[in-house]
């Protein structure tokens, strides 16, 4: 590479590096992939910054299930072949426990769900 060329690339990266957000690809890292099995989340546990936006693609690989985290607004309902996706923002640091809200038989009082928000 020429000198002019090696300057000329560092220009455009500079001019990409303070165009909006808006106007680049859509970063797609927020989204977390959430199975529910009988009995179980798969993740059970995940960690995220406070003020992120994170989105949950719900997937149910059994019978319907639902993921309720009261303290984080978070009420979606899935079902085997349909999967949801819920979109959250934590405002503030801390531990924020979910379970499953539809009954999905003898073991639903263990599906358990933890969201650690850590300060942004």
């Amino acid at each position: 590479m020429t000198r002019k060329s090696i300057l000329t690339a560092l220009v455009v990266l500079g001019i990409l590096a303070q165009t909006p957000s808006a106007f680049r690809a859509q970063d797609t890292s927020g989204t977390i992939e959430v199975h529910a099995r009988r009995f179980k989340f798969v993740p059970a546990e995940i960690t995220v910054k406070q003020g992120e936006t994170v989105k949950l693609h719900l997937v149910s690989d059994d019978v319907p299930h639902s993921l309720v985290i009261k303290d984080l607004g978070v009420n979606q309902e899935v079902s085997k072949g349909h999967p949801a996706d819920v979109t959250f923002t934590a405002t503030s640091a801390g531990d924020f426990k979910g379970k499953c809200g539809r009954f999905c038989g003898s073991g639903h009082g263990s599906m358990a769900f933890m969201v650690h928000v850590k300060p942004g």
